[in-house]
């Protein structure tokens, strides 16, 4: 059994662009006990009053799965552990287990806390002993290890025995800067291991590209626990990503870290974590990510339909993501046939609406359209070919008006069109031209289908796909949507921004009200 330690709420908030506010940090501190992470560190009650009322607050969420940890570092040079601020605050927090980080490595020891390595040794050694009265369990990380070790072994060796015989629960040996080779991380564990009878750990990041692969390597000489985080967020290049690193302990080497029921919410505590720190999820992250089981290529389409082990390593369902047919100048019969079939239309038997379904989609995009990020148009454009479309509006015109007013540019959008045999003739302002534009075709709209004001804009892309023309440039602009349940991408194409924008816009919409009508 490996145990797995989630830092991102203390290491993973580090990383550049990633900051959790208290209510943040308790709603993923819920999501990750909802996952079954055996232990989530909070964070360091001595350093941030937040986090000092994080493990006042997270008392009341009576987790089922996860035992929360504070962090600190040993006492101060010097100093009685009983005496030492940082100490007291790791107890005053309440958790019943807490790690400590201690120096591994003699330039940290000399050149950082500025004192001897035989003072470091009784840091480290009284540090543990104290807090051991007072919690139930004391994790010893020891930073710097592995570069602590190769410039000076028997050292490093020494910071690890005097956490073991101070009564260290477990010994996690950390690549803090992230530069160790995976053959290194064997080696020195090996090394380690004569040493080290105790339970062992591993802390790894990514700077060398290796976090994920060090820790598989240290699980396989013995560890028992591995540090992480969700989705690699942390310092400099991040930390070793949980979200690569569970699947593989599970699949790929039969180690028992996550019951099968809780490998299936992966990609969705993925995709969560990364919606409360505001950043873009990575499409291209192995396992969760949107691309990682997306297809393109004819042959490859082919080739899944008929074994999906032909080109995917395991069912992506396993981790609760789902395969992707994209279609694209690349696209052959398999996949507008398996794309007919997502939506529910059988074409295997209709030839001709398969090849006018190819001839559009590849003149579209030799216009400049793209679908793999637009599957709503992409939905849509299929419809019209097969005459499943219905059109639940129609353009009269519109109107844009940029100005400025009192100082401040101000957009003003009219619009007419009829909708339901009714003419609607309405106006809205907007932050821009785009947003007055959807404001006011919204405005139209609304009171007919009330089911839009749950949907909302969530992404606008403007691309130039001919710079070198200058003004006359085609755009292609990209929108992505969301309602409740559903995210879903639109694409618009004109040498007109204003065009191409309400192209997109008009399909986000259209493509909602498809979804209703089932």
């Amino acid at each position: 059994m490996v145990k797995l330690y989630d830092t991102t709420l203390r290491d993973g908030a580090q990383g550049e662009g990633v900051s959790f506010s208290l209510e943040d940090k308790l709603k993923v501190t819920k999501k990750l006990d909802s996952l079954g992470i055996h232990y989530i560190e909070g964070g360091w009650p001595g350093s941030n009053p937040k986090d000092i009322s994080f493990f006042q607050k997270v008392k009341s969420l009576h987790l089922k799965n996860s035992t929360i940890v504070s962090f600190g570092s040993t006492r101060k040079p010097h100093k009685k552990a009983e005496d030492d601020l940082n100490l007291q605050m790791l107890i005053r927090s309440g958790t019943d287990t807490v790690t400590i980080f201690g120096k591994s490595w003699i330039l940290h020891v000399k050149n950082v806390l500025k004192t001897t390595p035989e003072e470091n040794l009784k840091m480290i050694s009284d540090s543990i002993t104290f807090l051991k009265t007072k919690v139930t369990e004391v994790f010893y990380d020891a930073e710097h290890f592995f570069d602590g070790y190769k410039n000076n072994p028997d050292y490093a060796i020494k910071t690890l025995k005097e956490a073991q015989d101070a009564g260290a629960n477990l010994i996690v040996l950390c690549d803090t800067n992230g530069g160790t080779m995976p053959d290194e991380v064997k080696n020195i564990i090996k090394e380690v291991r004569r040493v080290i009878k105790g339970a062992l750990g591993i802390h790894t990041h990514n700077d060398a590209e290796m976090a994920v692969a060090n820790t598989i390597v240290a699980v396989k000489e013995g560890a028992t626990q591995v540090q992480g985080t969700i989705n690699g967020y942390g310092e400099r290049c991040g930390n070793a990503n949980l979200c690569s690193i569970i699947p593989n302990l599970k699949f790929k080497l039969g180690i028992d870290c996550l019951p099968d029921k809780s490998l299936s919410m992966l990609a969705e505590v993925s995709h969560y974590v990364a919606e409360i720190a505001n950043l873009i999820p990575q499409a291209n992250q192995p396992y969760v990510g949107m691309s990682a089981f997306a297809h393109k290529g004819g042959v490859h389409i082919d080739a899944i339909q008929k074994h999906p082990l032909s080109y995917e390593h395991i069912s992506p369902e396993k981790v609760g993501n789902r395969r992707r047919i994209l279609v694209s100048e690349l696209s052959g019969k398999s996949s507008i046939l398996y794309k007919a079939e997502e939506l529910g239309l059988d074409l295997k038997k209709d030839e001709e609406k398969i090849k006018k379904v190819l001839k559009t989609l590849k003149n579209l995009e030799h216009q400049g359209y793209q679908f793999e990020g637009a599957e709503g148009s992409f939905e849509l454009l299929v419809k019209k070919i097969v005459g499943r479309y219905k059109k639940t509006f129609n353009l009269k015109g519109f109107r844009i008006v940029v100005e400025k007013r009192d100082g401040k540019m101000v957009s003003e959008a009219t619009i007419r069109l009829t909708v339901k045999g009714k003419e609607e003739h309405t106006a809205a302002l907007g932050d821009g031209p785009v947003n007055a534009l959807d404001n006011a075709l919204r405005k139209a709209l609304e009171e007919f289908y009330p089911v839009l004001k749950e949907m909302h804009l969530t992404d606008y892309k403007v691309r130039i796909l001919n710079p070198e023309t200058g003004t006359k440039a085609v755009t292609r602009v990209l929108i992505e949507s969301s309602d409740k349940k559903n995210t879903w991408g639109t694409v618009g194409v004109s040498e007109n921004i204003i065009e191409a924008s309400w192209k997109a816009l008009v399909d986000s919409i259209e493509f909602k009200l498809s979804k209703e009508k089932k």
